[in-house]
């Protein structure tokens, strides 16, 4: 038997599509809480929350996105990296000034950032609620760092469109567990692994039996098609950690 927990986390997939009801202040309060109850590298609560409301910057999300039904969620999150707050606390001195900066700091933010959004989701699907974890916001970093005055050492991770469901996408098959999960040393795949091959028939079905967007496509070829992306569609990533502070050195 699978308790509630398990259930709500095996029953996971991506919701876009949104009725119009908005959530409630009491729902927004109960993803936070969630959120701050997650794990946090070294307790340090390396991250912020910022709920986005105004109309004018959903719709900037939206177009650098290219998701413009993110507008019409239930609530729009920005999950952001944070040794901004941090700062504020310590000691001013090089030795802090470097560790904040520092590759290892920016990692520990992104790393309580994810975590606490995808504590958001889980909590959210028990509520009933539907959610797409949005990493499309880095699209155009520099711009979301602009438009919600994001100071030195933060930095946008994630962006969380939450809602009540619209819709009951089929849920998409994930790898089999024989190319994720290794016993004591990484296990490398070659791309004639009949396992891997079994898996892009599976996902060939799924894709010309979904109710929507149906196509031909395996997995190999969906990682095909994302390695073929042109690079400098999100080179200034870097020049966004550089501007936020984060040097991204080793230390001297």
């Amino acid at each position: 038997m699978i308790n509630p927990t398990l259930a709500t986390l095996l029953d996971h997939r991506s919701i876009r599509k949104f009725t119009d009801e908005k959530l409630t202040a009491a729902e927004v309060e109960t993803l936070v809480n969630a959120a701050q109850h997650a794990a946090t590298s070294t307790f340090s609560q390396q991250y912020s929350i910022i709920s986005v409301t105004d109309p004018q910057k959903l719709a900037v999300l939206g177009e650098i996105t290219g998701h413009h039904w993110l507008e019409n969620a239930g609530h729009f999150f920005l999950m952001v990296a944070d040794q901004y707050r941090n700062e504020q606390l310590a000691p001013k001195n090089e030795r802090t000034a470097t560790n904040l900066r520092s590759t290892d700091k920016l990692l520990a933010g992104i790393f309580d950032a994810a975590i606490a959004t995808e504590a958001m989701v889980t909590a959210g699907e028990s509520l009933g609620l539907g959610s797409t974890v949005m990493g499309s916001i880095l699209n155009d970093t520099l711009r979301v760092i602009s438009l919600f005055d994001l100071p030195e050492l933060t930095f946008p991770v994630l962006g969380l469109a939450v809602g009540h469901p619209a819709e009951k996408p089929e849920q998409k098959p994930r790898l089999p567990k024989e190319l994720i999960h290794f016993t004591n040393a990484y296990q490398p795949i070659v791309a004639t692994d009949p396992i891997l091959k079994t898996y892009d028939q599976l996902i060939t079905s799924y894709y010309h039996d979904r109710g929507s967007n149906q196509r031909d496509e395996t997995f190999t070829h969906h990682i095909v098609r994302e390695m073929s992306r042109d690079p400098k569609q999100r080179e200034e990533i870097l020049v966004a950690l550089i501007q936020q502070g984060f040097s991204l050195e080793a230390a001297h």
